[in-house]
């Protein structure tokens, strides 16, 4: 699990939680006509921008991959593909046919390179693989961003029907307190769903799809090696420039060995 995910969400829930209550109870901030402004409203512009099944797969994917720390780190991967690399050049290609990981797309590489295909079809396969990823990954950050950028507008909608609600009962003291509620908690309420959470999820499904790409390209390019009889020294070497200097020397007895 992606801890950290969840602990900025919480964070930044309980700290504005917390400061609601300094000096208020929380049913002061609560009111429903418009929390169901903002709700509603972000709810319906987004089914206008974006198909239902978009919309739902984006939350599956942002459940699936936000909050669980499921992509591998790229020295751990070039260990794999270097140990496959040996595999093969002792065994040959068929020396990979009993070799189970748990990184799918690398499965699905060693499948594809087991099964005899050309070098060329294997690489054309996981391009094809990785492209509906990133854009899988894509339409589910721009679901978010899409959520961000409603919620504080139709906040401020909100905070206009109040506004006109409180000009026009100026004559009813008491009803000018409700409609001076929906005028500005309704904006609260955009904001609070746009900067703690819709974005900062759209920012950090940026950061998986990132994560993931490179990975994949990471496989893809010592596949490639791999299928080419390269040596497996040489091709851990070549595939260092994915890690940072301080993880390659953690990499150097890998190398040595």
């Amino acid at each position: 699990m992606d801890i950290l995910t969840l602990v900025g969400l919480v964070a930044g829930i309980f700290i504005v939680i917390m400061a609601m209550l300094a000096n208020a109870s929380l049913i002061t901030f609560l009111n429903l006509p418009g929390l169901a402004i903002v709700l509603g409203g972000t709810f319906a512009v987004t089914l206008v921008k974006f198909r239902m099944s978009s919309v739902t797969s984006a939350f599956r994917l942002a459940l699936s991959a936000a909050f669980t720390d499921r992509v591998e780190r790229p020295e751990a991967l070039i260990r794999e593909v270097g140990e496959l690399a040996q595999v093969v050049r002792k065994e040959g290609i068929l020396g990979l046919e009993n070799h189970q990981t748990s990184n799918a797309f690398l499965q699905k590489a060693i499948n594809l390179c087991v099964d005899g295909h050309m070098p060329e079809l294997v690489e054309e396969a996981l391009a094809q693989d990785s492209r509906q990823m990133a854009e899988r990954y894509e339409v589910a950050e721009r679901v978010f961003r899409g959520i961000g950028e409603s919620a504080p507008a139709i906040g401020m909608l909100g905070t206009l029907v109040g506004l006109v609600q409180m000009l026009n009962s100026l004559d009813d003291p008491a009803s000018i307190g409700p409609a001076m509620a929906v005028a500005l908690l309704t904006t609260l309420y955009g904001a609070f769903i746009a900067q703690l959470i819709a974005l900062p999820l759209a920012d950090k499904l940026q950061l998986k799809a990132e994560d993931e790409s490179r990975n994949q390209v990471l496989i893809t390019t010592s596949m490639r090696s791999i299928m080419g009889g390269e040596n497996p020294k040489v091709m851990t070497e070549l595939l260092s420039s994915f890690v940072t200097p301080d993880q390659r020397t953690r990499l150097t007895p890998e190398r040595e060995t």
